[in-house]
């Protein structure tokens, strides 16, 4: 046992440090993109957006499949797989000039990333059993990620002040050789556990799990959150106030930073399924309360305005962290262990469907609403946290009776 425990030590430590390095080439890739897709290849902000959209909508249909495959497949050998064919459509950018070779090249990285994370937590998952040993692996993951993320976006910020379309090159390549680490640190990883085959039912059964998915969609609806501090706090200093845009820049480094510090504590917040939820709740409310906060400083100005969104921030920090911890463990806590890429899937995919409506749902509320707009995110935040533990108690009460009836077998 104590040899199974060490094995399973190594293996998450290498996808640890396998993450990080490949989250060195996100950041880096994320902050030269839009500039490298427009000013080096020269496509039109058009085109791109379409190519972004496509490449979207595709990573919502195949996040559910993929985990899928995970219960099928070796899951090590899959994340191999998704993450070799990420750095080959990222190679691909090198020559994408012409409309279908862009197109080619987006679809694959960015639809395989949803995918790619449901195959991660269910080969975690695979490692241990135990529910706050995953979390906190996970929670290690997203530490590991934040800090590569911002070594990568460093070096960007160094591409960016060059220039030069060889310096965008060899960060390509530099994100390239990111993703191969990754790849080569996950074939290292020991053998998952694998439940027995004929216990198996498949994605069919996962989405006829209307408790299972109602929970997982009602915790998907907080992920708004990372369109709120991406796409709603620039939006609104920019056009609602007279605050300094780089205080967004800011908030994007007390995030980073809150999150590496905090992530894996707060895991200590949604042990248990009943925690999670809990967590789930007052992490909606407190995300509410960020957004009115924010509501307050329309045409603001000043060191008394700049505070009232760093404590906005800071509200929004404690909420990302409680939900991001509550989300693994009710999606752990509550998924059939013999389908538990199947269920990562869709789980991966409600975010993603979150994901894909999040910009707009901000751009369209501050623009055609302003204040409103923040009042009405605030009502989306507290309705979908409060939501929650009622759709757990749900899921609980099905898992209780399916264990009932195969008991009475």
């Amino acid at each position: 046992m104590a040899a199974t425990r060490t094995a399973a030590d190594v293996g998450l430590r290498r996808l640890l440090w396998g993450r990080g390095v490949s989250a060195i080439g996100d950041g880096l890739w994320f902050t030269i993109w839009a500039l490298y897709l427009t000013r080096v290849l020269g496509h039109s902000p058009a085109t791109v957006g379409l190519g972004m959209a496509v490449a979207g909508a595709a990573g919502l249909v195949a996040a559910a499949p993929i985990g899928a495959l995970a219960d099928r497949l070796d899951p090590r050998r899959l994340l191999v797989a998704l993450t070799a064919v990420r750095a080959a459509a990222m190679a691909g950018y090198l020559p994408a000039a012409s409309l279908p070779v862009f197109l080619l090249a987006t679809v694959a990285f960015v639809a395989l990333a949803n995918g790619g994370s449901a195959v991660r937590t269910a080969l975690v998952a695979g490692l241990v059993s135990e529910q706050a040993a995953r979390v906190r692996a996970l929670a290690g993951q997203r530490v590991a990620q934040h800090a590569g993320n911002a070594v990568g976006a460093g070096a960007g910020a160094l591409v960016l002040a060059l220039d030069q379309p060889g310096a965008y090159r060899v960060a390509i390549v530099g994100t390239v050789v990111a993703f191969l680490v990754l790849a080569v640190m996950t074939l290292g990883v020991p053998a998952p556990g694998r439940p027995e085959p004929r216990a198996r039912r498949g994605l069919r059964s996962v989405l006829r799990d209307r408790p299972y998915c109602a929970l997982v969609g009602v915790t998907a609806v907080l992920s708004l959150c990372w369109a709120m501090l991406s796409t709603g706090l620039p939006l609104w200093i920019a056009g609602h106030t007279d605050l300094p845009l780089a205080l967004s820049g800011a908030m994007v480094v007390l995030s980073s930073v809150g999150i590496a510090l905090g992530q894996v504590p707060a895991g200590r917040l949604a042990r248990t399924p009943d925690q999670a939820a809990r967590t789930a709740a007052w992490s909606g409310v407190v995300l509410a309360a960020a957004c009115l906060l924010l509501a307050t400083t329309g045409s603001g100005a000043g060191v008394v305005a700049a505070a009232v969104v760093v404590g906005a921030g800071v509200l929004h920090l404690a909420g990302e962290l409680g939900y991001v911890a509550a989300g693994w463990t009710l999606s752990l806590g509550y998924m059939r262990e013999e389908d538990r890429g199947a269920y990562q899937g869709a789980t991966e995919a409600a975010t993603a469907t979150v994901q894909m409506v999040g910009p707009g749902l901000f751009t369209l509320a501050l623009d055609g609403w302003g204040p409103g707009g923040w009042v009405l995110a605030a009502g989306i935040f507290l309705v979908a946290g409060c939501a929650v533990p009622g759709a757990a108690r749900w899921a609980a009460r099905t898992r209780v009776r399916a264990g009932q009836r195969a008991r009475s077998r």
